[in-house]
């Protein structure tokens, strides 16, 4: 339970994150690592370090530190973000506009750059430690195998005594097929996208003028590729035909991608001003004569290219991309569902080069208004030179035939390239074809706009998920520094996310059953029984969600609903407490990108104080608040670096989304021509309100309709609220 520091055991953990008594050499190792050991007091004078007298018998060295303002530091990081080594003009113009003398910046750079080295090399490190356990455990594993068998699987001679069991030759001989395959596809890749990715726009397709059709048989390979008919009809035998055409349409999307990705005018039309492209729909036609076939009657082209330098490096992006689980939490605002059909190939040389996946996936908006969109593609990942990798995904509907078709997915994905300390430079490229005929009109404009599904929202999202997961402590009153604590919480946080994300969105993934009578069309209430998932209290949980417009920009909506000090303005069951912030966790350049712990102290002294972790995001795209109530004790475990999947949570909370009304930025709808707007610092916003509130804690209990009532009015009550706070505040 949460105690005042006072009445705190000797090195019990605060809630705040710090111990009592911190050793002398894990101040030591925290001073080093540029940081300060414990978080300054309020009151304390912001140019001076604690000394930490009563636990450091060393003399007492006060020095004086020069701290940056918030403003300096954002300007500095932005630059830095452009330039890693700025000149001496460049310095000397930064530090005239900052008021810095150049000196300072020259320094402020060189400990920047200092900082995210160490921080590249801990990750290196960390990578190669497990590696190195995973190898000696195979060394052990295969040391034991080889001890057993009777035959040494190279040369066929006499090795230890003992006899092959069957399950071991059959995995010999599927591991032989496989390593066939792989070369076989690799060859196939390696001939047609092999050469220096810089080289693509400067040469002819190195394709045969007819690209792979989408309908082409497996007799017709020979007239499709020439001589690398060949060398598909070569692992015919051990893809089938579907597969085999898999292969053709996977190294076909590449080249299509890699050259999407890099070429100008006049397949991709820029602006006067330079803010805007769209693609060239007849150059496409021109450039791409099939691909997967014309644009099924009714469907809308949807296409947009967005470029960003983001803080992980290239293996890392790779992994994160080719792993389905990984993919979908970095994603989990875009993504609502994932699986993994088939692997055609795991790659080749330990890694992912060459890897062939057979997937499903389901894309969404956080708003119960927009329906999601279901594809079925195939991803393939190819390393082009070193550094530089492709990820590649192409629908499959017409090779294995399956529901309805609402969109398909031309060739999409990301060229990735290795850059200095760790960075990373990505262009996405999304191009979709899609039937939105069921979009409610609110929020047509924005998914006309290509907003809602495209390649910006891809990159902003991809670059605030870097920003998470290279956070590191600051020295600012309040922030959580133990790293046992930080781990477990932003891990409890991610999971809240995850959650109410998957609940607010019209997927089909979730057995919500709708409910009738709620007495307003706009409100969408849903209930599911909650039974043995311990990150949910057992019982009924009643959902419900809306929609609407703000003439207000979503800055400034995002603004409101994170600030704990106007939370009283919209949160009904705060009851008019005062609400304070314990403890937070900075995880991006925003300062709106925190996790925060907030006490609810009670006016009423018959009610216990309430705690509320809140994860609050933004980017260019979207911003989201995301709340939910919890325990005391179990909160107390996890910032002693406790397992946070046991704490259960029903998280609700708020999605902000421009209307789409402003357009000054890069993504793009092909079809109606308006662009995306890359601040979303102006314009409306579309608000969803989502909540998620446990009526009966006995699953097997009926729902009375008087529960839904008071869902349906808490939920009535916060809209009208919301309303009337930003109308004054915009007045």
């Amino acid at each position: 339970m949460f105690q005042e520091p006072s009445n705190m055991m000797e090195g019990e953990l605060h809630p705040l994150g710090m111990t009592q008594h911190t050793s002398e050499s894990e101040l030591a190792r925290m001073r080093d690592d540029g940081f300060d050991s414990t978080m300054k007091s309020g009151s304390e004078n912001n140019h001076e370090v604690a000394s930490g007298d009563d636990q450091n018998p060393r003399p007492n060295k006060k020095k004086r530190y020069h701290r940056h303002t918030q403003h300096q530091i954002q300007e500095m990081e932005a630059f830095f973000k452009e330039c890693l080594h700025p000149d001496d003009k460049q310095r000397k113009e930064l530090g005239r506009e900052l008021g810095l003398e150049p000196l300072q910046v020259k320094f402020w750079f060189q400990n920047k750059r200092t900082q995210m080295k160490t921080q590249h090399e801990r990750q290196e490190n960390t990578q190669l430690r497990a590696e190195n356990e995973k190898l000696r455990a195979d060394n052990t594993r295969f040391r034991e195998a080889l001890s057993t068998s009777y035959s040494c699987p190279n040369c066929g001679g006499p090795t230890a005594v003992g006899q092959m069991s069957f399950d071991e030759h059959h995995l010999r001989l599927e591991n032989a097929r496989l390593r066939e395959e792989i070369d076989s596809i690799s060859a196939i890749a390696a001939k047609y996208v092999g050469k220096p990715v810089v080289n693509y726009p400067l040469l002819s397709s190195p394709m045969p003028s007819q690209p792979f059709e989408f309908g082409a048989q497996p007799g017709t390979t020979g007239e499709i590729y020439g001589a690398a008919g060949d060398l598909v009809r070569s692992i015919s035998s051990t893809l089938g035909a579907d597969k085999q055409m898999i292969v053709e349409l996977a190294v076909a999307a590449m080249e299509e991608l890699i050259r999407m990705a890099q070429m100008g005018e006049p397949l991709w039309i820029t602006s006067l001003d330079g803010t805007t492209c769209a693609l060239n729909e007849e150059e496409y036609i021109r450039t791409f004569p099939r691909g997967i076939g014309p644009k099924p009657s009714g469907f809308k082209c949807e296409a947009s290219r967005e470029t960003a330098v983001v803080f992980m490096n290239h293996v890392s992006l790779v992994e994160i991309l080719m792993d389905m689980h990984q993919w979908s939490i970095v994603f989990s605002g875009i993504v609502s569902k994932a699986s993994t059909l088939d692997v055609l190939s795991t790659g080749v040389a330990g890694n992912y080069n060459g890897a062939l996946q057979v997937m499903a996936a389901e894309f969404q908006v956080p708003s119960p208004l927009v329906t999601t969109r279901e594809s079925y593609y195939v991803r393939y990942c190819k390393q082009h030179a070193e550094g530089t990798w492709a990820v590649v995904d192409v629908s499959l509907d017409n090779i294995r035939p399956g529901p309805t078709v609402r969109c398909r997915r031309r060739p999409s994905g990301s060229l990735i390239q290795e850059m200095p300390d760790g960075y990373s430079k990505v262009t996405w490229v999304e191009h979709v074809e899609v039937d939105d005929s069921g979009v409610h009109n609110l929020y047509k404009q924005l998914v006309s706009s290509g907003r809602a599904f495209g390649a910006q929202r891809w990159i902003a999202t991809l670059d605030r998920q870097c920003e998470r997961l290279a956070s590191v402590p600051t020295s600012d009153v309040g922030v959580i520094t133990n790293q046992d604590s930080r781990k477990s919480m932003l891990k409890l946080a991610e999971r809240m996310g995850i959650s109410f994300c998957a609940g607010v969105s019209a997927s089909t993934t979730h057995t919500w059953t709708m409910l009738s009578g709620t007495g307003a069309d706009d409100v969408r209430v849903m209930t599911r029984k909650s039974v043995d998932d311990p990150g949910r209290p057992p019982g009924i949980v009643l959902s419900a969600a809306t929609s609407f417009w703000l003439p207000v920009s979503p800055k400034s909506v995002f603004d409101f609903l994170r600030d704990e000090n106007s939370r009283n303005e919209w949160d009904i069951l705060s009851n008019g407490g005062v609400v304070q912030e314990m403890a937070h966790i900075a995880n991006g350049r925003d300062t709106g990108n925190r996790v925060s712990l907030l006490r609810v102290n009670s006016t009423n002294s018959s009610q216990s104080n309430m705690l509320i972790l809140q994860e609050s995001c933004t980017d260019p795209t979207a911003s989201f608040v995301i709340y939910a109530p919890v325990d005391i004790v179990a909160m107390n475990v996890v910032l002693n670096g406790g397992d946070p999947d046991y704490v259960a949570l029903l998280p609700s909370g708020f999605a902000i989304l421009p209307d789409g009304s402003t357009v000054t930025g890069t993504a793009l709808s092909a079809d109606v021509g308006i662009a995306g707007d890359a601040a979303c610092s102006s314009g409306g916003s579309l608000l969803t309100v989502a909540f998620q509130i446990l009526v009966d804690s006995v699953p097997t209990a009926k729902l009375s309709l008087g529960s839904v009532a008071t869902v349906n009015n808490l939920i009535a009550c916060t809209v009208e609220r919301i309303k009337a706070s930003l109308s004054c505040e915009n007045a």
